[in-house]
């Protein structure tokens, strides 16, 4: 392992220090292996392909304008948008549609991308904490499911990997892959918690919403008060998927003094981790067959050496997955351009806009923790959707939250809410002092997303919407 490690680490610092060239070397291969296929033919790409020529030629993809690609992959038709066949999709329903997303996952993303970002993960912990412990125990980890559609394997990204890497993963991860990939939810956290109590557990991954869950499935089973107490040894928790902030002081009271390392590994690719633990954002990979674009504010696309420090952009890849200029619906700040360093901002489409106020999920989520912080509260769950203008009243923002402890004044809570805003966001701040009211809270009773969450087979909660619809069904459930 400290083999493996030491070649790894080597390579990190290398695209560290020369992140350009990284990034060329992941265009040239992209481009080799992708001028053969049908969409790089449709495209005009050939081995010889420059990016600035690539950027002329291909529009900008969203999985509407992609999808005629993904439904021929679907079909067994070989070298659509990659090289062969694709028999991997990791379906979503994702948190800006009802509609069904199948994102093509190759054999070749699945170890060179995936499954070499948590080999990273474990090399950089390594690295930090060299007296560690983890690797003695397994790392539990909740995934999804999968099932069998036509030709191909679909499901959760997680159960998709955890479906191919079984035999690999099998030595270091809990529970074992007949557990791991139960349909029912509540028959997988029951299981879990006979499989796994018992094992020697160093260490969770996962969502922190799901991981949440289980970990109190955990302790009602075992009858303990803390994680720890089940599991002496546990020290890590390595978590991506959504913003962390609203999750951190509930994983606290559940399992103190463990160490937390951010991944940003979505169905599209694995893209960063968190590298330093002093840090709380995260390293951009660059050599795990991903060529980045990002689509600044303004609207303007540039390559990596475009960015500027503090500035939010929308993600575009193109990637061994077989995506091409697609845009996957996230945004980013850069913290960081010596090296490239991210923390993740949103979706691009999860902001509220209705009164021109353009509050951002890290604006909430800022707000969200001076808030909690200045009341006692502990959040787990948030929801915000507008309540429109009438005649004779002005809008407001309606949030819909659940929490693990609930603030010990609720008007507090929404005082240092509605000041953090007004101090963050300046949009929010000039709307405050003429079309917007003080912020409605509304406060779920515990179990209420999860209800949710499970009705409509999603693992995240929409964060921000310009509408009610969420807000409405969240409502309907009290």
């Amino acid at each position: 392992m400290r083999a493996w490690f030491s070649r790894r680490l080597r390579a990190i610092d290398w695209f560290r220090r020369h992140p350009l060239e990284a990034q060329r070397e992941q265009f040239r291969y992209l481009m080799d292996r992708g001028s053969g296929t049908a969409f790089g033919r449709d495209a005009g790409l050939t081995p010889g392909t420059r990016p600035e020529e690539f950027a002329r030629r291909v529009e900008v993809q969203t999985y509407d304008t992609f999808k005629g690609y993904v439904e021929r992959m679907l079909t067994g038709e070989k070298d659509v948008a990659w090289h062969g066949t694709v028999d991997l999709f990791a379906k979503s329903s994702g948190t800006t549609s009802d509609r069904s997303k199948y994102i093509p996952v190759t054999r070749e993303s699945v170890w060179h991308n995936h499954t070499l970002g948590m080999q990273d993960v474990c090399a950089l912990y390594g690295d930090a904490f060299p007296e560690s412990r983890v690797f003695d125990g397994k790392t539990l980890t909740l995934g999804g499911t999968v099932a069998k559609e036509g030709h191909a394997l679909v499901g959760d990204l997680s159960a998709v990997l955890i479906s191919q890497t079984g035999v690999y993963s099998g030595w270091f991860r809990a529970p074992k892959m007949g557990t791991a990939l139960i349909a029912d939810f509540e028959e997988k956290l029951t299981d879990i918690c006979k499989e796994c109590t018992g094992e020697k557990i160093t260490a969770f991954a996962g969502v922190p919403s799901w991981n949440l869950l289980l970990m109190r499935r955990v302790l009602e089973y075992t009858g303990k008060s803390d994680v720890r107490e089940v599991w002496p040894g546990l020290e890590l928790f390595v978590h991506g998927g959504v913003s962390f902030v609203p999750y951190r002081k509930a994983y606290a009271q559940l399992m103190p003094g463990i160490r937390y390392m951010e991944t940003y590994n979505a169905s599209e690719g694995f893209f960063a981790l968190q590298d330093d633990p002093h840090r709380d954002d995260m390293l951009l990979m660059l050599d795990y067959g991903t060529y980045f674009e990002f689509r600044g504010v303004g609207g303007e696309i540039v390559p990596l050496q475009g960015v500027r420090r503090g500035e939010v952009y929308a993600i575009l890849i193109s990637s061994i997955n077989g995506l091409w200029r697609y845009e996957i619906g996230d945004t980013v700040e850069f913290t960081s351009v010596d090296p490239y360093r991210i923390r993740f901002a949103g979706r691009t489409k999860q902001f509220i806009n209705v009164f021109g106020e353009e509050v951002i999920v890290d604006n909430a989520e800022r707000a969200l923790e001076a808030a909690c912080d200045a009341t006692g509260a502990v959040l787990e769950e948030y929801s915000v959707g507008p309540m429109y203008m009438d005649v004779d009243k002005r809008g407001a923002h309606e949030w819909i939250i659940e929490f693990s402890r609930e603030p010990d004044s609720l008007e507090r809570f929404t005082e240092v809410l509605d000041a953090t805003l007004r101090a963050v966001n300046s949009d929010y701040d000039a709307k405050r002092k003429t079309t917007l009211e003080l912020p409605k809270v509304n406060v779920l009773p515990r179990g209420t997303v999860l209800a949710w969450l499970q009705r409509r087979g999603k693992n995240k909660l929409p964060r921000m919407q310009n509408d009610r619809k969420v807000i409405e069904e969240l409502l309907c459930l009290i």
